[in-house]
């Protein structure tokens, strides 16, 4: 069973020991029941198998290219180069380019591997080694509320994805309160208030208001009403907008005196189409936010899949998320080894 967060267990009471009692008669033999982890076991996948379906679909752009370079009959210098060029056209960048073929080739020798096909396999774990330091969890429990903020240029997906992290944190049994701090925009207050709406969520908003008081507002009232999760939703901006993004760095510090241990994730949602600038917009955005997570969108007909490998070898913060698709279930935690197996499929 894959959760996309964990909530922190309470610790336990003291309990006095119960006194020993005589063990009652035995009872007539009776077929055992199966566990109840083994019947809840098999029907869990089921979600599984079909994210990785969608998955698949949604890389084949970004994986067409990288699997004809297999199609050959021997691992020469030629397949390599191929290979090196259908990573690059993949916005993996050129430093995760080249630590790819260099780990690629060691494997090959290693394994003593001549047939093209299994290279591919190859890569594939490669690749999955390569992104396993940006699958973790998001933890949601250990502070109550945990606040996260959610940052993002225009038209990357950061309200759409908000409503569906609302949506997963729901179902998994945690209340959750939107805040509308992208004040000076009136579509977006209106389109985060259709997704509290559609997730029976309470919303807090304020129409040309300040976006930190909005904030401070939501930490306080979360907190006062017992909220798990403060999701507080700002302005889209580029990070060339120098006064934009000081607007971002002072809702951070009104969230911290409304709560000083927040905000505990610092979200950034990013257009996989937009490949190598998804790179300078994390960079960016995490030396003025100091980012905790990544939420990665739109991977859905891109032939730029790839950057998340740019990513990991040179800005290494975690993908909670990645997106596919447009429906509530399109968004889900992001696995290493499932890309990885998705893009070369």
């Amino acid at each position: 069973m894959f959760s996309f967060f964990r909530k922190k267990p309470p610790t336990p009471e003291p309990v006095a020991p119960t006194p020993a009692l005589p063990e009652p008669p035995a009872a007539p033999a009776e077929a055992e029941p199966a566990p109840p982890a083994q019947v809840a076991a098999a029907p869990l996948e089921a979600p599984r198998r079909s994210w990785m379906d969608k998955l698949k679909v949604g890389l084949r752009k970004t994986g067409s290219s990288l699997a004809t370079v297999f199609t050959g009959t021997q691992i020469d210098d030629a397949l390599y180069e191929d290979l090196e060029t259908a990573l690059l056209m993949a916005d993996s960048g050129v430093k995760a380019t080249e630590f790819l073929l260099a780990d690629l080739k060691r494997r090959v020798k290693e394994t003593r591997t001549t047939d093209p096909a299994a290279v591919k396999g190859l890569l594939a774990d490669a690749i999955a080694d390569l992104l396993k330091p940006l699958q973790k969890a998001l933890v949601i429990g250990e502070y109550k509320p945990t606040v996260v903020m959610v940052a993002g240029v225009n038209g990357a997906g950061k309200t759409t994805s908000i409503g569906k992290l609302t949506r997963h944190l729901a179902s998994e049994g945690a209340t959750v309160l939107l805040a509308a701090a992208d004040t000076f925009r009136a579509a977006a207050r209106e389109q985060l208030a259709v997704w509290a709406d559609r997730n029976t969520v309470e919303i807090i908003t304020q129409q040309g208001g300040d976006p930190a008081a909005v904030s401070f507002d939501a930490v306080t009232a979360g907190r006062s009403r017992g909220r798990d999760v403060v999701l507080v939703d700002t302005a889209g901006r580029l990070p060339t907008q120098l006064h934009l993004m000081e607007e971002l760095r002072k809702i951070k510090r009104v969230v911290q005196k409304a709560d000083a241990t927040a905000p505990h994730e610092v979200l950034l949602v990013i257009d996989g189409n937009t490949g190598q600038n998804a790179l300078m917009q994390v960079r960016a955005f995490d030396e003025a936010l100091g980012l905790t997570g990544l939420i990665i969108t739109k991977l859905d007909g891109t032939a730029k899949g790839g950057v998340i490998c740019a990513i990991a070898r040179e800005k290494p913060i975690p993908v909670y998320f990645i997106g596919v698709g447009e429906k509530l279930e399109d968004l889900e935690t992001f696995n290493a080894r499932e890309f990885a197996q998705a893009l070369l499929a």
